[in-house]
């Protein structure tokens, strides 16, 4: 056994029957790459990944070019590195699937926050709800920048038509931001509003996720005001 091979077996051995809580970030890292960098010591390459990503946080959100423009990372270790945060993303997106029925902003926010808080640019959604108020479908609209985002208004009635909804809820994040809305938020409801009633599909809501919080249009009374 190689003194590498021995430090791999230790590290292991302390994660199996301790868990992560007694490790650095370093040596998270460290461990995770075992699995993509059999025989090299994989400790330089994460202080290189920390030095130049900041955080695991940092690291995580990075995209295979800026990983793979690390010494030591190829296309394997940027995939797996990737694919962390993904494989999380679905476990909490398939709980909140099992909201079946979304009747105020607390459901609608406890089911869209784990679609999107893990964004880091500004996305768009919209859920179709039968009459009973029953999720029909969730679907990306748009994606922008770490600021703004374009709702496509056609794409959105098109897309509530096809699937018989009565009511929609749009939503969007603020990545590292508040979930207070904008000026262009309020015209972006609108609009939607607007554009959804002549079909006679009503806007329920519009949710504002920014990390653990949110807003909800509707909660707080505003939607009555597009009716005019």
């Amino acid at each position: 056994m190689t003194i590498h091979e021995g430090h791999r077996d230790r590290l292991r051995d302390s994660f199996l029957q301790h868990g992560l809580d007694s490790f650095q970030e370093l040596q998270a890292l460290e461990l995770l790459l075992f699995y993509a960098i059999p025989r090299r010591d994989t400790n330089p390459i994460a202080h290189a990944l920390l030095e130049r990503f900041g955080t695991l946080d940092g690291v995580f959100a990075a995209s295979e070019r800026e990983l793979c423009e690390v010494p030591g990372i190829g296309r394997n270790a940027a995939a797996l590195i990737m694919l962390i945060p993904q494989i999380v993303k679905r476990s909490r997106v398939t709980v909140a699937d099992q909201i079946k029925t979304i009747r105020n902003g607390r459901d609608a926010a406890e089911y869209l926050r784990p679609r999107l808080d893990s964004e880091r640019e500004e996305v768009a959604l919209m859920i179709c709800l039968d009459a009973r108020m029953a999720v029909i479908s969730c679907v990306e609209l748009a994606r922008g920048s770490v600021n703004a985002v374009d709702f496509d208004m056609r794409r959105m009635v098109e897309i509530a038509l096809k699937n018989k909804a009565s009511y929609v809820i749009l939503a969007h994040n603020h990545p590292g931001g508040s979930p207070r809305m904008s000026r262009e938020d309020d015209a972006v409801t609108a609009r939607a509003y607007k554009a959804l009633e002549i079909v006679n599909i009503r806007l329920f809501d519009h949710i504002i996720v920014a990390g653990e919080t949110y807003a909800s249009i509707n909660d707080l009374g505003g939607m009555r005001l597009y009716s005019y």
